[in-house]
């Protein structure tokens, strides 16, 4: 009884991670969202629906300051791909977006040095769009009539 309980519980450990392999390149898509507080890198699966894993530069460094710095982006697309290596996902198409809206449209400074990060680190790169939210008619922005005074 007991040595079917131990083969029972081998069998149980042994589950798999990730995407079934099925081909030399198994893709994943990595949401590439930088502002300029932070820069969030979430990989999930080609429908978006199943997250593989997900990191901020805030994770990365220790100082509030420095969350939104490439050198933090660039340290949290190094831990995703090392992630991604243990899942068996070796191919990423790139969706990157900066806060958009009434917001700015233009990416923070971590944006760029998270995706050559992602290149460096023995993922290939399928595809890199730019999916930041552009309002076609939108409420009023912020700042107020005589807009932001410094």
């Amino acid at each position: 009884k007991k040595a079917a309980l131990i083969a029972k519980r081998a069998a149980r450990e042994e589950v798999k991670l990730g995407p079934d392999v099925k081909g030399d390149n198994v893709f994943g898509v990595a949401h590439v969202l930088s502002t300029w507080n932070d820069t969030f890198i979430h990989v999930t699966d080609l429908s978006g629906r199943e997250t593989y894993c997900r990191v901020t530069g805030g994770m990365m460094v220790t100082s509030d300051r420095e969350e939104s710095s490439p050198y933090a982006a660039m340290m949290a697309a190094q831990e995703v791909a090392k992630k991604l290596k243990e899942i068996g996902v070796n191919a990423i198409h790139i969706k990157m977006r900066a806060r958009g809206g009434t917001d700015t449209k233009q990416p923070g400074p971590g944006a760029q040095s998270a995706i050559r990060a992602l290149a460096r680190n023995d993922l290939k790169i399928g595809r890199i769009e730019d999916v930041t939210p552009l309002p076609h008619d939108c409420t009023r922005r912020k700042g107020g009539r005589r807009g932001r005074r410094l």
